[in-house]
């Protein structure tokens, strides 16, 4: 007999659980040091943060005596696809440049006859496209970002679109192109100008950082050809090749800037031009009854079923938020877990635990 899912918190004991000291900050505190790396985590709903903290330290050797804290800047990684990409997709579809269910090829000229041009935008944000589930970039089409550009929209299909659900940074590369292509201008200016500036993210940024803001960022792995530990330049070696301005990868971000971009998901701004409906549009299934279920560039939490609502995207340096619309709440961990390790179980049993405490 199957079990059902515990009851989430009511609203009203959510303050509870995220007092200092509380039941989310104790689950963290111990969590953080099971993972081996430090953590930052916080909840709030439509009206702002509701509490949060910080854990350990942001690294080992020279990182060990820095403390994570709300100001500190993570490379989010995938994260980068929901803070950055998402918005500026929003926009696109508000303005009715950017249609969901029409194949690229039949309005976008550099899709048209090639396999790109067989997939919707819709099946892009949704990673049902039939995309290749892998990057190999330099090693397929050389360090030219124009020649990298040419093999994305070139290259073959792995799947029938629409058959399957398979994610793969390949999706968010091909947008990345389309919304620049669409908004006249690189992804990073678009992402300042129709998401972080409007949101007041003003620590949101995408790298290689300056010295001031290096100095209060988490490392990631160590880059074996300088010898030194990735700080401030973007971990994902895709992203990396591109310039580190992708969708698919290279934004910074505090957890209090977070803390800003969520909220507005329960409680949008009348300013903002990436709004209501594209949220209420984004969160919910997109994915035709495929599993696993997905929403536009959000995917359902891990161990929740559609009906519940409580969308999630993690990051692979170790980051990860959630949302919930039907409950009216949202939360964020943030680790550096990558700079101590590639095996994520730990950290996978910490998000787990926490997002059960926070959305049950």
């Amino acid at each position: 007999m199957s079990q059902q899912p515990p009851e989430p918190p009511g609203a009203a004991r959510l303050p509870d659980l995220a007092a200092p000291g509380g039941e989310l900050d104790r689950l963290v505190r111990e969590g953080a040091r099971t993972v081996g790396a430090g953590a930052v985590w916080a909840v709030g709903d439509a009206g702002g943060p509701l509490g949060g903290g910080g854990h350990g330290a942001l690294g080992q050797g020279p990182y060990a005596r820095l403390a994570p804290g709300p100001d500190t800047l993570y490379d989010l990684a995938s994260l980068t696809k929901i803070v950055a990409l998402w918005p500026c997709a929003g926009v696109l579809r508000r303005s009715g440049r950017l249609p969901l269910d029409e194949p690229l090829g039949h309005w976008w000229p550099p899709a048209a006859g090639r396999p790109a041009g067989g997939v919707t935008a819709r099946q892009l944000l949704s990673h049902t496209a039939g995309m290749l589930p892998y990057t190999r970039f330099e090693q397929l089409y050389g360090r030219a970002p124009a020649a990298i550009r040419a093999g994305v929209i070139a290259a073959p299909l792995h799947r029938v679109p629409g058959a399957a659900v398979e994610y793969t940074d390949r999706a968010a590369v091909l947008l990345t192109y389309l919304v620049e292509d669409l908004g006249g201008a690189p992804l990073d200016e678009l992402a300042a100008r129709w998401a972080w500036r409007p949101l007041g993210m003003t620590d949101t940024r995408y790298g290689p950082l300056d010295a001031a803001a290096v100095a209060r960022t988490a490392p990631t792995e160590l880059d074996r050809s300088t010898g030194a530990h990735l700080r401030g330049v973007v971990h994902d070696p895709s992203a990396r090749l591109l310039g580190g301005v992708s969708g698919n990868a290279g934004a910074f971000s505090t957890p209090a800037d977070l803390a800003r971009f969520l909220t507005a998901l329960l409680a949008p701004p009348p300013h903002l031009p990436w709004g209501e409906p594209w949220i209420a549009e984004s969160l919910r299934e997109q994915t035709g009854g495929l599993a696993p279920a997905r929403g536009l560039s959000w995917q359902y939490a891990p161990g929740t079923e559609p009906a519940e609502g409580t969308f999630v995207h993690y990051g692979f340096t170790g980051t990860g938020i959630w949302v919930s619309r039907r409950l009216g709440r949202w939360a964020l961990l943030l680790t550096n877990q990558v700079h101590h390790s590639r095996i994520t179980q730990s950290l996978t049993d910490l998000r787990n635990a926490f997002r059960r405490a926070v959305f049950g």
